[in-house]
């Protein structure tokens, strides 16, 4: 009670409005030990206050008998003792004794209290500044917890595709021993609010867990990979040959491998310029009217066409899961089966997707995700599907501009 009194002292020497110190407490009153109960006690004991008593030099002290704040309040005696007491324990209100016990005072006839004893609510006025200032804290505190969760959550699922797709496909590695210890951390995560320091300790091992993971799995790819190509066959190999046989009539088109958005398919005699659509492909491989639009504008404004390897290299976290998941991208065809196997990872739904491609154009629609999975995988997006939702908003009003976003990103990466 003696801490209590000194915030009182301090408090008469002060002016706080009676609104900026109660609204300075509510903000961290939950935080500092305080329940719904004392919240209301001191609401009651506010309204007797009047704003000269909140002025420097003054304390606004209450006179109001245990009957009518039970009255007010709905709480029995033992109950407003005890909100009343963990009032003055927190440092929120202060006790101010008469000779004989007794709550009462008097104010002079222009309002100011000339006499009284009761609750002392100068300890607010005190106190309001060190309020605001925890508040602040711990506003940074639950952003930064914020922050740890989503990262936690990223490494969550990347471990889990990760360890799905090695035993789908069958790859030789510790996935029973990677999968336990994956286990032993999921348990490890808090069921309510947890401290920042808990949450960066939890994400360091996620992230130690999914290098791990990862190493595992390149190395069972790499493996796998020796594997098929040491299976060559002299059948192949023959059958190859007969191929090349210069005697025979190739009628089949050549794919020529170029380094634009999609792979162009011609016969010898036909021209370069013919070949905008090749007419077995299937949809996906198909040149999009939209995507060459882009393709140009991005050309006059950067003086080169936005391909594949500067997506690639301007999102580098999507590009080595990529990598990963599929293999060498040989075209935009490879790229948008990628993005279409990762979407899941990042919590962008089914229908958000199929909206993308429906609007964009699949392309322009695997160049917006893997832009959303680059971000969300850094931190920088809390929400990928309402991120990729906001992207074909904004390219219906004709305001979206990717190509701006990934040579952004490497001037980041140069920078």
């Amino acid at each position: 009670m003696a801490v209590a009194e000194q915030h009182a002292q301090a408090g008469e020497r002060v002016a706080v409005p009676k609104s900026t110190a109660f609204v300075a407490l509510k903000r961290v009153g939950a935080y500092i030990g305080l329940k719904a109960g004392d919240l209301l006690l001191l609401d009651t004991l506010g309204a007797f206050t009047q704003t000269q008593d909140w002025e420097e030099g003054r304390r606004p002290i209450v006179w109001a008998s245990n009957a009518y704040l039970m009255e007010q309040t709905g709480f029995s005696l033992s109950a407003l003792k005890r909100h009343a007491r963990r009032l003055a324990e927190t440092g929120v209100i202060s006790f101010k004794d008469s000779p004989n016990g007794k709550r009462w005072g008097r104010r002079n006839e222009e309002g100011y209290i000339t006499e009284a004893y009761g609750f002392d609510l100068s300890p607010l006025s005190a106190r309001a500044d060190e309020f605001e200032q925890l508040h602040i804290e711990l506003q940074a505190e639950r952003a930064l917890c914020q922050r740890l969760k989503r990262q936690i959550t990223v490494s969550r699922r990347m471990i889990r595709a990760r360890i799905e797709a090695a035993v789908s496909c069958a790859l030789k590695g510790p996935w029973t021993q990677l999968t336990g210890m994956f286990e032993v951390l999921l348990a490890r995560l808090p069921r309510r609010h947890t401290a920042s320091e808990t949450l960066e300790r939890l994400m360091g091992w996620f992230q130690d867990l999914q290098e791990r993971v990862e190493a595992a799995y390149l190395k069972a790819v790499r493996a796998d990979e020796v594997v098929d190509n040491t299976a060559v066959t002299t059948e192949q190999v023959s059958e190859k040959t007969q191929e090349m046989n210069p005697r025979e009539i190739i009628s089949e088109p050549h794919i020529l491998t170029t380094t634009k958005l999609d792979p162009v398919t011609c016969n010898s005699s036909e021209k370069e310029e013919a070949a905008d659509v090749a007419p077995n492909a299937p949809p996906e491989e198909r040149v999009d009217k939209d995507l060459e639009d882009w393709v140009a504008e991005a050309r006059k404004k950067r003086g080169a066409a936005l391909d594949l390897p500067t997506v690639m290299q301007a999102c580098p976290e999507f590009a080595s899961w990529a990598r990963n998941m599929g293999g060498y991208l040989r075209d935009w065809g490879d790229l948008h089966r990628v993005a279409g196997q990762l979407r899941p990872m990042i919590g962008v739904s089914e229908h958000a997707w199929n909206l993308a491609q429906d609007r964009l154009g699949p392309q322009i629609a695997t160049a917006a995700l893997v832009l959303t999975f680059d971000k969300h995988a850094k931190g920088e997006v809390a929400s990928p599907g309402g991120y990729l939702r906001g992207m074909v908003e904004k390219a219906g009003a004709g305001e979206l501009h990717l190509e701006r976003s990934f040579y952004g990103r490497l001037s980041g990466q140069a920078a």
